[in-house]
Formats: C-alpha cells, sequence, structure tokens
C-alpha cells in the first residue's frame, strides 16, 4: 500500500519560514519524481516544485528564491523548505509521487499552510 505521508503545515507570519516533509512508503522512492503541489482556495491545484530521481529541481516562478525542495533516499522522505513566506503562500500543500516510467502517480492527502499576521 503506498502512502505518501506530509507534515509540516501551519499557520506562519509573512517573512516567516515553515519546513514541509513528505514520507513515502510502499513505493521504490528512488524511482520516483517527488513534487510539490498548491491548491489555494477557489483556485486550481498548481506545481510549485519537482525534484528528479538524479536531483534535478524546478520551481514555479512565484517561488524561485524562495522555497528549496531536496530527497533523502535514506529516509524516503523528500522536503520542502519555504522561506520568505507571503500570504499568497497560503494553500493546501500536496506531495506528488510520479514514475516515469510506468505513469503511476500517487498524493498525499495534504497540509494546510496559512500565512497571515
Amino acid at each position: 500500500q503506498v502512502q505518501l505521508v506530509e507534515s509540516g503545515g501551519g499557520l506562519v507570519q509573512p517573512g516567516g519560514s515553515l519546513r514541509l516533509s513528505c514520507a513515502a512508503s510502499g513505493i521504490i522512492f528512488g524511482l520516483y519524481v517527488m513534487g510539490w503541489y498548491r491548491q489555494a482556495p477557489g483556485k486550481q491545484r498548481e506545481l510549485v516544485t519537482s525534484i528528479s530521481t538524479g536531483g534535478t529541481t524546478n520551481y514555479a516562478d512565484s517561488v524561485k528564491g524562495r522555497f528549496t525542495i531536496s530527497r533523502d533516499g535514506a529516509k524516503n522522505t523528500v522536503y520542502l523548505q519555504m522561506n520568505s513566506l507571503k500570504p499568497e503562500d497560503t494553500a493546501v500543500y500536496y506531495c506528488n509521487a510520479h514514475n516515469t516510467w510506468t505513469s503511476a502517480n500517487y498524493w498525499g492527502e495534504g497540509t494546510l499552510v496559512t500565512v497571515s499576521s
């Protein structure tokens, strides 16, 4: 059974930082592109960032220079370090695992990030 379990969300003031974690189980972690998506109220889910099996990263323009994705193969975990948070970063953040060879695709249940004073 595949599980992606996110943690680390919460309420933070503008300019603050949070680190999200996503622990994966039931998959061969090293074969999956890992990504973070977010969905704000009334908006479509959007890709925030991804990291390939080889460590290549990709960021949405809105988070470049502020967010950093990383992965730890020993812990089967992907992280999202979010700095200089803005109110517009408020959203539910979802972890995603995608296998480009089999097209297998899995989602976590999401963790809420609220940026507000």
